[in-house]
């Protein structure tokens, strides 16, 4: 039979592995980090469940053995991601951004680049190596992620500059958002791909590259922001002053290119990010469910036993698993094609978060008012759920406009993931939706009397 759901033995021991840790390393610092008002702090107290991830092989997982990494598919990928998310997705997408932060030199960098920084994750005694990824711009800059494809030139897209001088790179701007950057002490990670405007006077889908910025590189600076969910992760602005990079640094299959580098990450990550959500909704699931069984409210027996509580939690459960399986559909396809999914990772991504936002809300209400007392999970369930729709590119933003994209492109064929076929993702298929329509005429009212 070709569509096999059953995991493999190498599967099961996988998933017994990560559910393991985050149930035995993992979950016992996170409420108390998740507590912690300062996001440094917060992210600091787990480093020693990083460290653990990083020597059980979890940390790099996703990159190829050949550089260090531990070779997983991406359907194993997500089938430990999911036991990781279900005990707190902010620590799972540190993970995440790993490699989000070095695929890109895997499927664009020179041999000399791959091995200089591939084998450094790979290869570091202590365990804390960190990767971070730098995209997101503040609004208003003008700048931001979403409309980092318009075809109009600076200020309009990714502001941030990279001018070329000798043999250095010159960046300036700022960004905000970028997950892992601010490393372990808010002074850098050990490296972090940053997609840069390598020239200015070009569009979004011409100027646009992405360079390597090690730690300890004069002129950058962050301030991490505090946030309401995935707070086990760091996200901070950065500031370029007039830092120099070195010219060797610029990952040479990105020259021109970073705007594919941006849909391409974005595509893979998109199981990942609804394989979080289901593990959130499964968390929040699995604690209503108990909830049911044993709680009376007053009455002769437990609420399971009433109507409501068990049609809405086997509506949750349903959709748990539909969205499960959608995950494993997207990473099966990634593998089978070249890590390319632009189409359905953005599909996925979209469909699960916000499926499982509204199931996660449900379980509160099978609990009722007791889900809102903080020594149970569900306030932590929702504000992890509520980040999924508008994270790593917003639903609305970008997931959306890739589909968009896609599907207004005169070569779609709207049966080709049906079909397991290769949707082509291209140059064409941007900047849709990026130059908002002409001003509107305001119709002039004639004159009363």
């Amino acid at each position: 039979m070709a569509i096999d759901f059953t995991l493999s033995n190498e599967q099961k021991e996988l998933q017994a592995s990560a559910r393991d840790f985050a149930e035995r390393i993992l979950a016992p610092v996170v409420r108390e980090a998740d507590a912690e008002p300062d996001p440094l702090r917060g992210f600091q107290r787990t480093k020693d469940a990083y460290v653990a991830a990083y020597h059980a092989g979890i940390a790099f997982g996703m990159l190829p053995r050949e550089y260090g990494g531990g070779g997983l598919s991406n359907v194993d990928v997500i089938i430990a991601a999911e036991e990781l998310c279900a005990v707190d997705p902010g620590f799972a997408c540190t993970i995440l951004v790993n490699g989000l932060g070095l695929m890109p030199v895997w499927y664009w960098g020179t041999e000399e680049q791959k091995d200089r920084f591939l084998r450094a994750a790979t290869s570091d005694p202590s365990g804390e190596y960190i990767v971070g990824y730098a995209v997101s711009e503040p609004a208003g800059s003008p700048g931001g992620t979403a409309n980092f494809d318009t075809p109009m030139a600076r200020p309009t897209g990714i502001g941030v500059v990279a001018k070329r001088e000798g043999d250095e790179y010159v960046l300036n701007g700022r960004k905000y958002w970028p997950c892992n950057v601010s490393g372990w002490d808010g002074n850098g990670a050990n490296t972090s791909i940053v997609v840069v405007r390598t020239d200015p006077d070009k569009g979004g889908t011409e100027g646009l590259s992405a360079i390597m910025v090690d730690r300890g590189t004069a002129g950058v600076s962050y301030k991490l922001i505090s946030k309401v969910g995935h707070r086990l992760t760091p996200n901070a602005e950065i500031i370029f002053d007039n830092a120099r990079v070195p010219a060797s640094n610029l990952i040479e299959g990105t020259r021109g290119n970073g705007d594919l580098l941006i849909n391409r990450n974005f595509a893979w990550s998109g199981p990942v990010a609804g394989i979080a959500a289901v593990g959130v909704a499964r968390a929040a699931y699995e604690a209503a469910l108990e909830w049911a069984k044993t709680y009376t409210a007053g009455g002769p027996r437990p609420i399971i036993h009433h109507q409501y509580p068990g049609y809405v939690l086997g509506d949750v459960a349903a959709r748990i698993e539909a969205c499960r399986y959608f995950c494993w559909k997207t990473a099966h396809y990634l593998d089978q094609h070249d890590y390319h999914g632009e189409l359905i990772g953005a599909m996925c991504k979209i469909h699960c978060t916000e499926l499982l936002f509204d199931a996660v809300y449900k379980c509160m209400q099978v609990v009722g008012v007791n889900s809102a007392d903080k020594q149970h999970m569900f306030e932590k369930y929702l504000r992890e759920a509520a980040i999924f729709p508008i994270y790593d590119a917003g639903n609305f933003g970008m997931q959306r406009r890739r589909v968009h994209g896609v599907m207004a492109d005169p070569s779609f064929n709207p049966r080709a993931l049906m079909d397991d076929e290769y949707v082509e993702f291209t140059k064409d298929m941007e900047t849709i939706d990026t130059i908002p329509g002409p001003e509107p005429e305001v119709p002039q009212l004639a004159p009363v009397g």
